[in-house]
């Protein structure tokens, strides 16, 4: 990988207008069939997960979480019952749209440039992680995924492979996921006082089940000075026996690591 660019303020900003134009000419102008949100539950569950909301993080004020959460309160009911018809897609953004000040949305926890700062708007990528993740048990087909392009925290406490999330910053940086299935899938999303949790619900009965595991890890040193990770997340294709069926690629990641990763244990 090559050393970081340092780009200027006035770069970002003009880059930033640039592609939120693009990205709602494409929702206006591309052909495609976005889902909706329809309330009635569909009977079958395929996958569900849960994240805690509280971690405790090397220099992160609590009160950035807690603005997350209120974050997450006010986006999740915009994908609440989201249903994907056949032939349809998910966009994250176009559901949730703009977090502005205005709406409700307070300063919370983002990732710029391998810092932690704050915007408003923070911490929603919690809930696009956990609808990766939930959507890679699943036959949809992600079309559209972004994840950070430094890692800033180490493995402590991880409970997933690295690179199995999905950053979002909004509208550019979108999850979009498409139903090339025959059967409707529903997103539903759980708040309690510790935890989030997503499921995907069908029409139909899961007829597969998959496990997600990690492939070819390493972690380098790189000439210009820093480090660097990579990886494959791949699954296991399984028939509801536990047979396995395939192994199927599901993304590669590459990042910069902000921290040592051969420093040992004090």
């Amino acid at each position: 990988m090559q050393k970081p660019i340092h780009r200027s303020n006035l770069r970002l900003t003009f880059g930033k207008f640039y592609f939120t134009i693009k990205r709602h000419i494409k929702w206006r102008t591309s052909g495609m069939k976005f889902a909706i949100q329809n309330h009635t539950p569909l009977p079958h569950q395929h996958h569900s997960h849960s994240t805690p909301l509280y971690r405790q993080l090397k220099d992160v004020d609590m009160y950035l979480q807690q603005n997350k959460v209120t974050n997450l309160k006010i986006a999740i009911p915009r994908l609440q019952n989201v249903t994907i018809l056949p032939g349809q897609t998910f966009s994250y953004w176009k559901l949730i749209g703009r977090p502005t000040k205005a709406r409700g949305y307070k300063k919370g926890m983002v990732l710029k440039s391998g810092k932690v700062t704050a915007a408003t708007g923070g911490g929603l990528c919690q809930l696009s992680n956990l609808i990766y993740w939930l959507t890679i048990h699943t036959p949809l087909t992600v079309t559209e995924r972004h994840r950070h392009g430094y890692d800033v925290f180490p493995d402590a406490g991880r409970t997933q492979p690295f690179g199995s999330g999905a950053t979002c910053f909004y509208n550019y940086g979108d999850l979009m996921i498409k139903n090339n299935t025959p059967h409707a899938f529903q997103l539903s999303l759980q708040l309690t006082e510790t935890h989030l949790t997503g499921t995907w619900l069908s029409s139909a009965t899961p007829t597969h089940k998959y496990e997600i595991y990690e492939h070819d890890h390493i972690m380098k040193s790189e000439f210009w000075g820093g480090y660097t990770r990579h990886n494959v997340i791949r699954r296991r294709k399984l028939d509801l026996s536990g047979q396995q069926i395939d192994d199927e690629f599901v993304i590669e990641n590459h990042a910069i690591m902000m921290y040592n990763p051969f420093i040992t244990e004090g």
